[in-house]
């Protein structure tokens, strides 16, 4: 592999790290917020996938610090973490959609980072094959 790919491989690893840091952290905020504030959090009586803010907010506490640490030993260079970030991602991405009525600006930013972040590894994995 060319050094050109090589270093586009790095920078798509490596932003597809820092995101994954950064939504880790902010999901693990987001399910703090949701634990200590869970009245803040409003939906219609409708909603199908209607879960307890609370237990929400620890699904958001416990996925984003899993989040964030993935995307730590991504960029660390671990080699289990590949694989690891892209299930997470998709993880994250169907979690974020099944709370979209509780903060929905906040859930598409994250459904559309955790979107990015599949994408950058999943090329960057096809191109360091090629």
């Amino acid at each position: 592999m060319g050094s050109g790919r090589r270093f586009a491989v790095a920078g798509l690893t490596g932003f597809a790290a820092a995101i994954m840091i950064l939504s880790g952290i902010w999901g693990a905020l987001l399910g703090i917020a949701a634990i200590a504030k869970d009245k803040w959090f409003v939906i219609g009586p409708n909603y199908v996938y209607k879960i307890d803010t609370t237990t929400w907010g620890w699904i958001h506490l416990i996925l984003g610090i899993v989040v964030a640490v993935a995307g730590v030993c991504l960029l660390l260079g671990q080699t289990w973490a590949r694989m690891t970030a892209l299930v997470l991602a998709f993880i994250s991405a169907i979690a974020q959609f099944m709370f979209l009525p509780y903060f929905p600006l906040w859930t598409i930013l994250i459904i559309a980072l955790d979107i990015f972040v599949i994408w950058a590894l999943a090329v960057g994995d096809r191109v360091e094959r090629v």
